[in-house]
This record gives structure tokens, sequence and C-alpha cells, in this order.
């Protein structure tokens, strides 16, 4: 299979997020490991795992982060100040990019072929062209460079390509375990024919659950953020989704409303106090869809016949008039008539990457105000269920838990896996923790499903 050059569907406006562009580890290259040593204690009521595996973007040297997000203030125009090309020999993809779905896969793809089209417009046939990561935008639009006659070398620092597409398989699991890219709502329909033509399994996540501590609860109302949201977008300056809430006579800190917004974070990466309400994600739909099987060949396979150099990260990019040379981390260069650049937002903020000359004024001042949210994952894995609940996605409102949002493969898949995602501030703070600490906030978090 490779990706295909057509546009993938869209969501309706510039905050959707609906494919989560998050959770892996780093080594720089992500490196899961079995909780078991040293062994967690058991918390309120919740076994022990006979498995786990957590991620880590946040630390990651090759990401800094899961998903770009708009903050406060920052214009409309920041994703397309950051995919100006520089003197048609620097080009730019990534989901921080695109301005229709950006943390998404269709974000990631849909600028991978804006990109390659920008290119191929100002390159001859022959040229000598190379992309910078192998994660979706990078083979979309290598892909893209191969079948117009373009010569082309992809630069990959991990020891394996996708990027921010991860899907780890390991027989002690009994289905392969997504550190990276793999919900899908009904704005990725598209993506999902082209996954489930090519043999991805794609499972329904039905049901959902709002548990509280003392008990269940009915499912939070959006209602009053979207008309916050609304009011605010018609003022005259940009406030965040907090203040915006706030002034339409909500209170962010009741729970309900902090349910809400730690839903938000987990696919923006972001709070709530600092997500612009001109630019908002979308409050995650009901029914969310999952991949079943490995998402890794989606991309192997785009990038299949081409030349790739894996643990080859690169460190400076010098161009002029006549070209550019890529330097490596050895110190080896080569030289290019054109460079495409895929990194995530967060390896561009952190100057992982020199530009000799600089980049302008308008590539950097977008740089420096996006921002690189935190999202995590962890996944747990028991012999034997401790859980009655039949929904696919449980939600925590009240209470002190650090990981508030659950997905249950049990019903789907049938296996004995609960995966809790993280967002924000709070996805920062297990980052933080050691192996058994993380696993103990884990259980800690689950204890009110017991």
């Amino acid at each position: 299979m490779r990706i295909t050059r057509r546009t993938l569907l869209m969501g309706a406006g510039a905050g959707v997020v609906s494919v989560l562009l998050a959770s892996c580890t780093p080594e720089p290259t992500p490196a899961p490991t079995p909780t078991r040593t040293p062994t967690p204690e058991p918390t309120n009521g919740v076994p022990v795992p006979a498995a786990s595996v957590r991620s880590g973007w946040i630390k990651d040297a090759y990401a800094f982060g899961a998903v770009s997000f708009t903050p406060v203030g920052v214009t409309a125009d920041a994703r397309a100040a950051l995919a100006r090309p520089v003197d048609d020999r620097l080009f730019f993809a990534g989901e921080a990019t695109d301005e229709d779905a950006p943390g998404t896969m269709r974000g990631a793809i849909a600028s991978g072929e804006r990109a390659a089209d920008e290119l191929m417009t100002q390159a001859d046939a022959g040229e000598r062209v190379a992309v910078i990561g192998a994660g979706l935008a990078g083979a979309t639009a290598a892909a893209l460079f191969a079948r117009n006659e373009l010569q082309v070398t992809v630069f990959e620092a991990r020891d394996r390509v996708g990027g921010r597409v991860y899907s780890r398989v390991d027989d002690s699991w009994p289905v392969p375990v997504q550190l990276g890219a793999w919900l899908f709502d009904e704005a990725d329909a598209e993506l999902l024919d082209d996954m489930t033509r090519e043999g991805v399994g794609v499972v329904d996540l039905d049901g959902e659950l709002w548990r509280a501590p003392d008990g269940d609860t009915d499912r939070v109302d959006d209602q009053p953020l979207l008309a916050a949201v609304t009011t605010a977008q018609a003022a005259p300056q940009d406030s965040s989704l907090a203040d915006a809430l706030t002034a339409a006579g909500g209170d962010p800190a009741d729970p309900a409303n902090a349910a809400l917004f730690a839903l938000l974070a987990t696919r923006a990466g972001a709070d709530a106090e600092m997500l612009s309400s001109w630019f908002p994600p979308v409050v995650p739909p009901p029914g969310p869809k999952a991949a079943r099987d490995s998402l890794l060949p989606f991309v192997e396979q785009a990038l299949d016949g081409l030349q790739v150099g894996l643990n080859s990260p690169v460190t400076r990019l010098a161009y002029d008039d006549t070209g550019v040379s890529v330097r490596l981390g050895t110190g080896e260069a080569q030289t290019f008539d054109r460079v495409l650049v895929t990194v995530p937002l967060g390896v561009l903020q952190e100057q992982g990457i020199e530009f000799e000359p600089p980049l302008p004024f308008g590539n950097r001042g977008a740089i420096s105000s996006l921002g690189m949210g935190g999202i995590e994952t962890v996944w747990l894995r028991w012999d034997e269920p401790f859980w009655e609940a039949e929904e696919a996605i449980w939600h925590t409102v009240d209470g002190d838990a650090m990981i508030r949002t659950w997905i249950n493969l049990r019903p789907s898949t049938g296996e004995n896996v609960l995966v809790g995602i993280v967002g924000g501030a709070s996805a920062a703070e297990f980052a933080e923790l050691d192996e058994k600490a993380a696993i103990e906030a884990a259980l800690e978090s689950l204890s009110v499903y017991v």
C-alpha cells in the first residue's frame, strides 16, 4: 500500500482534533518497559497488572511533546507561516503546519501532500531531494517525489519509521500496544476506508461510562462550553477556554467542567488555561474507533523501494541558491537540491536542527508562538479483569485522579487491557514519575472503577 495523493477528508474547522498523534517514549527512540521490577503495590482494591507499558513523548528528544496546539492570542496564519518555503530550497510539513486538522493523522498526511506539491512545482526531474523525518508527512511526500522522478533520500533519527505513529508488537501482549496514533472519529472516514482496504483491522469503542467517587453519573454536558466559545469568538480579543467559560458564568473548577477540560487535554495536550477559544480543539464525540492491528505497514509501504536512513538524526541544514547541505549527527554532510523538513514542532522549538542562515522571522515567529502539547498513555494488562463495566470509554468526574480517561479494550477485543490517556499538566507530572510510581498512580486512578 502507498499513501494516496488524493486529499483526505478534513474536519470542519481549524481546531478539529480527532486522531491523536501522541504517546511514545525516549531513548531517544521509544523504549516501553514492562513494569514488574520493582513491583507496584496494590492500590485501593485494584490488583497489580500482569504487564504494563507507558509512554514518554514529553521527554523524547525527537519530539519534545505529542501534538501541536494553538495557544491564546496566536493568530490563524501561524501554521501557514510555519509551512512557508524558504528560498525554494527548504520546505516544511508535519501536523503542526496543517491549518485544517493539526494534531491528527489526516493533518500530517495532508501536510505532506501540500509540501510535496510546493516542492515539485520548483523542482526539475532528477533533482536530489532529502526528506527529514519518516513519519506520516515525510512518507507521504517521499512517495510522491519518487513517483515524479525525483531522487529521494529519507533521513530518520529513530531506529524505525512512523514517527508519532508507533504500534509495538510484542508476544507478551495479545494486541499491538499503540503508543502513537490509533484513535479515529467520523472525520476520518476516508482514512479509515484506506486502512481497512489494506487489511488494518478497526474496532468500535462503543459506550461511555462517567464515574464519580460516589458512583455513576450523567455524561458531562458540553453545551455550556460550546456556547461560551461561540460568545468568545465574537469578542475583539482572544481568551483562553477557561476564561471564556468564566466570562459566560461557568466555573472551570466545577467537577463536571474540570472533567470536560481533562478530556480535551487528552486530545490537545494542553490545559484550558492555555488553549485558544478562537481556535479551540473539538470535544471528542462518543463512539470513536481504534486500530486493532499495527499501523506501521501504513507508513512502511509508502516508503517501499526508497532510500531510508535510520538512526540518522540531522543536526544542521545550510542553504543557499545552489542547494542545501545536510549534516548528520555523525558529522557527515550530503548536498541536495531541496529539502523537506517534517520534524515535530517540539524539535524546532528546542533547536534540534541548526539552520544556516537562520530561518526568516515569519517561520521563526510561528515556531515560537505555537504550542507543543504533552500527552502520555499507559497500557495495563491483567490475566483476569477486576472490572465489570462493559463500556469502552471511561471518564472520571471529581476526585484527584491523575488519569481521568480510560479505554476498555475487553468489549472490542476480548482482552483484559485498559489504556489510560492523560494530557496537559497532568501528563507532564506523569512523565516525571519513575516506573513504579507511574503504575501506582495509574492504579490509584482506576480505584473509582472497582
